[in-house]
């Protein structure tokens, strides 16, 4: 489970759900949230990660994503990612190993947990929860209950600010199993200036690492 929480961090797009399945306030909000992504240029946000197993907290981390577009850089105790668009790079601390691959659109929603945004669209139904208030900020609680079994999650919960529609909060639900994750956004800058190379494994700065071309 850890390894794969890492992978997570690392489209809430396409389909949509049966109108009756829909909650036009819930529908708002997300559509709002993703806007405010789109518009926010490169984004570095930090976060804190908790996965429970049975009830029972079983690890925890933190860490640090870049994002500009469909870019980004992930940054984490054990791991780093780089994404530029097309091609993924991963490189593990432990190991000094780089995989290379080039990840579906599915994976890529396992991965970087902002494609939650959009993923909303696709095999999911929505509506607005009770919660109006985490850590001392007005939020939008959002729960997202998957409609197709080929999801990897099978319910999202999402905390948006109200007064930015940024995300603060994100529950994720395997289906069929007894596990969780949480993502505390802990700091979120919008406005950065990233150059595309920012978004590409740099060989020069890894010499010695052992290069795996799964593509």
């Amino acid at each position: 489970m850890r390894k794969y929480i890492f992978s997570i961090i690392v489209a809430l797009l396409s389909l949509p759900v049966a109108a009756q399945q829909r909650q036009p306030q819930a529908k708002t909000v997300l559509d709002n949230a993703a806007e405010a992504f789109r518009k926010a240029g490169g984004v570095q946000a930090e976060f804190a990660v908790k996965t429970y197993n049975n009830g029972q907290l079983e690890s925890f981390s933190d860490g640090l994503i870049r994002l500009k577009g469909e870019k980004f850089l992930l940054k984490t105790s054990e791991a780093t990612t780089w994404f530029d668009g097309t091609t993924q790079w991963s490189y593990m601390d432990g190991s000094d190993e780089v995989n290379i691959s080039n990840p579906t659109q599915e994976e890529l929603r396992t991965i970087n947990p902002y494609a939650l945004l959009y993923s909303y669209r696709k095999g999911f139904s929505y509506a607005l929860g009770k919660v109006a208030d985490f850590h001392g900020k007005p939020v939008f609680e959002v729960i997202l209950t998957a409609t197709d079994r080929k999801q990897s999650f099978s319910r999202i919960v999402l905390y948006v600010a109200r007064n930015t529609y940024q995300p603060v909060f994100i529950s994720l639900q395997q289906p069929g199993a007894k596990n969780r994750s949480e993502i505390t956004v802990t700091a979120y800058r919008t406005g950065k200036k990233y150059a595309d190379t920012d978004f590409v494994f740099d060989k020069k700065k890894f010499p010695k690492a052992e290069i795996i071309d799964l593509r």
